[in-house]
């Protein structure tokens, strides 16, 4: 049998060699989240994100995913990137998208990575040691994980913090079948900052460490299949895919470095698009300029429903045509969020065009839909 610490120090040389910027080892065996992950659930607080739900037990316990486990190398690499600029961002006829999806999609990016310290590792042992790669794909609480192998402490926004690195990083686990001396969790550095759960527009965080994600924008604008809930379109703002409002106020990422991984640099016209031109996008557009992004997670019609939510809350006119015409969009969830948005919008030529759109509209949830953005226009008259 090989030196099992003299291993360790090699695995986490290797994982840092193949540019991963945190690494440590977590020992096996249940989560110590195990009982609030579960209380979670039971609250309903996972919305419609059902995978989480499925066989709780094996996501709390990395030995239940594949008894060989052992240890877990944990993992983190950054995904931050240079911010757009300020007027950039305070323009609302832009859409944002958070950070970690500027690039390409970190499931490939990271899983590759873990792979290939898998790779080195069964050579390296000669086949004795074998492991299992798991990237925010699988049944296992990574977090968990990584406040248990040292990478951080769980921030009150619920994102794992690191003095150094800030929360702008992925988490990626490789299980393995032996047993390593464990790195110890560090201890919490957040004092009585509040920062992150005070920007929070939709009122997602019901305190600190909790947060409700039925409420949150990244939770509404990707994880959401349906329309989003009339009361939350107006506080998302122009967020058309995810949030990074909690991260952006932490002061832990004010001085936290920027990516080295090429792959994760913001693809060009991603950092605050223009939005009208989004809402012409057809499916097969959608799957050019999104192929190999996270955006894709969203799926064709969830976009374009969030980009007519931003136009509803950007106030520019010159979206009123534009909307005007997707009210005859193939997509029921995009004709129904393009006439709310033309409810907040106002115009001239708005309420004749939701009048002749209702005249045709089957989709019942549509002309609910239409109706209340003509009783919109109506009290403003």
């Amino acid at each position: 049998m090989f030196d099992v610490s003299a291993f360790k120090t090699e695995l986490l040389a290797e994982a840092r060699r193949m540019g991963c910027n945190l690494a440590g080892i977590a020992a096996a065996g249940p989560a110590e989240t195990r009982r609030y992950y579960l209380d979670w659930l039971a609250a309903g607080h996972a919305g419609e994100m059902d995978y989480l739900v499925r066989d709780p037990e094996r996501r709390a316990d990395p030995q239940v995913v594949w008894p060989e486990t052992a240890s877990v190398l944990v993992v983190g690499l950054n995904y931050r990137s240079p911010a757009p600029s300020s007027e950039a961002i305070a323009d609302s006829r832009r859409g944002r998208i958070a950070t970690y999806a500027l690039g390409s999609d970190y499931h490939d990016v990271l899983k590759g990575k873990l792979r290939a310290i898998r790779t080195w590792v069964e050579r390296r042992t000669r086949g004795e040691v074998q492991g299992r790669c798991y990237v925010d794909t699988g049944p296992v609480l990574e977090r968990d994980l990584a406040a248990r192998a040292g990478l951080g402490w769980f921030g009150k926004n619920t994102c794992i913090l690191n003095r150094e690195q800030g929360s702008y990083f992925f988490l990626g686990a490789l299980l393995l079948n032996v047993e390593l001396p464990p790195d110890g969790a560090t201890t919490a550095h957040c004092g009585t900052c509040t920062r992150c759960l005070d920007i929070c527009p939709t009122g997602a965080f019901l305190g600190p460490h909790v947060m409700d994600a039925r409420r949150c924008i990244s939770y509404l604008t990707i994880e959401l299949r349906g329309p989003i809930p009339p009361e939350l379109r107006p506080l998302i703002g122009n967020w058309i895919f995810g949030c990074d409002l909690c991260q952006e106020v932490c002061p832990w990422n004010r001085k936290s470095a920027h990516a080295t991984e090429e792959r994760f640099a913001p693809r060009a016209g991603l950092q605050a698009p223009e939005l009208l031109p989004l809402l012409n996008l057809t499916p097969e557009g959608y799957n050019v300029m999104f192929r190999k992004s996270a955006v894709k997670r969203a799926k064709y019609s969830g976009f374009l429903r969030n980009v007519c939510v931003a136009l509803g809350n950007s106030g520019d006119p010159n979206a009123i045509e534009p909307l005007i015409r997707a009210l005859a969009h193939e997509e029921s969830l995009v004709r129904g969020h393009a006439a709310w948005a033309l409810g907040r919008l106002g115009g001239p030529t708005t309420a004749a065009a939701l009048g002749a759109a209702l005249s045709n509209e089957c989709d019942p949830w549509v002309r609910e839909e239409i109706e209340a953005a003509l009783a919109v226009l109506r009290c403003r008259e």
